[in-house]
């Protein structure tokens, strides 16, 4: 398969992330509270310049040596260039198991294929939820399209019980996804729920939030979030106030604990709010493949040599 395991099992994909470096888990214990408490911000981690794949150049914030992983999040790539140089060599055929990936684009446009016969375009405003489950094989392509390639790719934890199941997807149609405007907060809801919103994505067994949220100048948000839910902020554009920290373009905020977060811009801000449930399992991971234990990376691995891996 296209020479991955040339010389190391850590050729594996094209994420092959520094693993050494901690995780970083915030769980928290939850506490009867009779007033709302927002949360605040407890690391800013800036995004850093990498490159992956079959060349491709991005920025990584979470999943970087900065920040591990935050439980159940593993890993955030921003993908952000008007020069198709940097992203048309993609991402060829690679494999995953034992956790989600999604991917969310804001403008250009991604095709996958993949090895359960799926064949998909992401254009403008298009999400879609993965669910690598027991085994699949699949590519990811930017095509250039006269502009500028913005997106993003998330990966998401699942606990051990969920980890061998069924692969599925979620293709997610920008005109599925509603915005719901309040005030000077215009926010596109993925998944979850703001106000009366509910987002298309569905059946995620960490129940998370995921939320497009664009402020005007002068503009504030604030949501309710589950207190023992984890969460972070990648700020998109401008530069956002959120639990009295500035949080510019191109940062993630991992924030504290509490039921409320709120945020400010005085001259303009766009923003990915990020919330889930922990998982609170061992994490063992090697490029393509997470699961709970170092045997059971070998035993992916071996799998995938020798094609069992898509079949489960």
């Amino acid at each position: 398969m296209r020479g991955i395991f040339r010389s190391s099992v850590h050729q594996l994909s094209r994420r092959n992330l520094l693993l050494a470096s901690g995780a970083l888990a915030l769980g928290c214990k939850s506490e009867e509270r009779s007033v709302p408490t927002e949360r605040a911000v407890d690391l800013i981690v800036p995004a850093m310049q990498t490159r992956d794949g079959a060349g491709v150049r991005l920025r990584r914030s979470l999943g970087s040596g900065a920040l591990g992983m935050l439980d159940p999040f593993l890993l955030l790539d921003e993908i952000h260039s008007s020069d198709p140089r940097d992203y048309l060599a993609g991402f060829p055929t690679h494999p995953h198991r034992g956790f989600e990936t999604v991917t969310y684009m804001l403008n250009g446009a991604m095709v996958h294929r993949d090895s359960m016969g799926n064949h998909g375009r992401l254009g403008p405003g298009s999400a879609q939820w993965m669910t690598a489950g027991h085994g699949i094989v699949h590519s990811e392509m930017p095509k250039e399209e006269g502009g500028e390639l913005w997106g993003f790719q998330l990966w998401v934890n699942l606990p051990a019980r969920q980890k061998m199941r069924t692969p599925r997807y979620q293709d997610i149609a920008p005109e599925r996804i509603p915005e719901a405007q309040l005030g000077k907060a215009r926010v596109r809801v993925v998944a979850g729920r703001f106000g009366s919103s509910v987002g298309p994505v569905q059946g995620i067994v960490t129940e998370p939030q995921m939320l497009d949220v664009s402020l005007a100048p002068g503009g504030s948000f604030r949501h309710t979030v589950v207190t023992d839910d984890n969460a972070f902020v990648y700020a998109l554009s401008g530069s956002t106030r959120l639990g009295g920290r500035e949080v510019s373009a191109g940062e993630l905020a991992v924030l504290g604990r509490g039921d409320v977060i709120a945020a400010r811009s005085e001259a303009g801000g766009r923003f990915l709010l990020l919330s889930a449930r922990p998982i609170r399992e061992p994490v063992a991971r090697r490029g393509p493949f997470v699961m709970n234990t170092e045997a059971e990376i070998e035993r992916a691995i071996s799998d995938y040599r020798a094609g069992r891996l898509v079949s489960g």
